[in-house]
């Protein structure tokens, strides 16, 4: 069946979109921490989207994707009413949630998109959330907004201190940490570096770090091994052992250098999408 567009919101113009799409049944049943693999017509390839959130009384879920290749491009090219082919979902193991007490909730990049469900579904839980968010400025910030709604704290980065603080999210992340010993857990969504940075600052501390890796996947149910990673010294599949996973366990080189092999492959193929003018045939 095709997943139609009901609202279209552009986050940052040309950059990041948010989506929300008519799918009922993925919404009855998508928790935290799960995703979706989407293909926009059936000329188009196979790419995750994590579920920013979903409202299983309208049957609708929301996804924010950054432009980054041809796939992307091509997804934001579509207006509200349209349909994307296919929507695969909800997909992947679903956050581990509890009544636990204080989490920080660490997001950068559209990962804060990701990290916002992660974090409703603390909230609801019964946890104190406190948000930690960070962007390059104050107009690249995402979902500041929306996580005020239920997070009593939202602490700010920009690294032009346009915003919040001036510097990175773990410099708050290592303060907090050092001021408040009753946190129990770290999540942390967003690229491969920040991530990582998250999980040596909080290693001191010894608490917990959850992230949340989007890594290459094409079947979404652990048969290509597309989306392998190295965790605890074995290898494990994104799509159906994760998305998330220890953080301290991680081999974020291994992990980076994966993400990275295509990466020329994708710029050539994005640029001949948009000499051919973006047509759908191009997909």
């Amino acid at each position: 069946m095709p997943f139609r567009i009901l609202r279209k919101r552009v986050l940052i113009p040309g950059r990041t979109s948010l989506l929300e799409l008519e799918a009922p049944h993925i919404a009855a049943s998508a928790r935290p921490g799960n995703f979706v693999i989407l293909r926009v017509n059936d000329k188009g390839e196979r790419f995750p989207l994590t579920i920013a959130d979903a409202d299983p009384v309208s049957g609708v879920i929301s996804i924010v994707f950054l432009v980054l290749g041809k796939s992307t491009a091509l997804l934001d090219s579509l207006p509200e009413g349209d349909c994307i082919a296919d929507v695969c979902g909800p997909l992947g193991r679903a956050t581990h949630i509890r009544k636990q007490g204080t989490v920080l909730c660490v997001g950068g990049g559209t990962g804060i998109a990701a990290m916002h469900h992660i974090a409703k579904g603390h909230h609801r839980a019964g946890n104190r959330v406190v948000a930690v968010i960070g962007a390059r400025s104050g107009d690249l910030l995402l979902f500041h907004r929306e996580l005020s709604s239920f997070c009593p704290e939202v602490l700010v980065s920009t690294d032009d201190g346009s915003v919040g603080r001036k510097g990175l999210v773990t410099e708050i992340l290592e303060t907090r940490l050092a001021e408040e010993r009753e946190v129990k857990e770290v999540v942390a969504v967003g690229p491969v570096p920040m991530m990582r940075a998250v999980v040596e600052t909080a290693r001191p501390f010894g608490v917990p770090v959850t992230v949340s890796l989007n890594s290459m996947m094409l079947d979404g149910m652990g048969m290509c091994g597309a989306c392998r990673v190295s965790v605890g010294g074995e290898i494990r599949f994104t799509c159906v052992d994760g998305p998330e996973f220890d953080g301290y366990l991680v081999d974020f080189s291994e992990l980076q250098q994966r993400l990275s092999a295509l990466k020329e492959q994708e710029k050539l193929s994005y640029e001949l999408y948009c000499r051919c003018g973006g047509r759908h045939d191009q997909a």
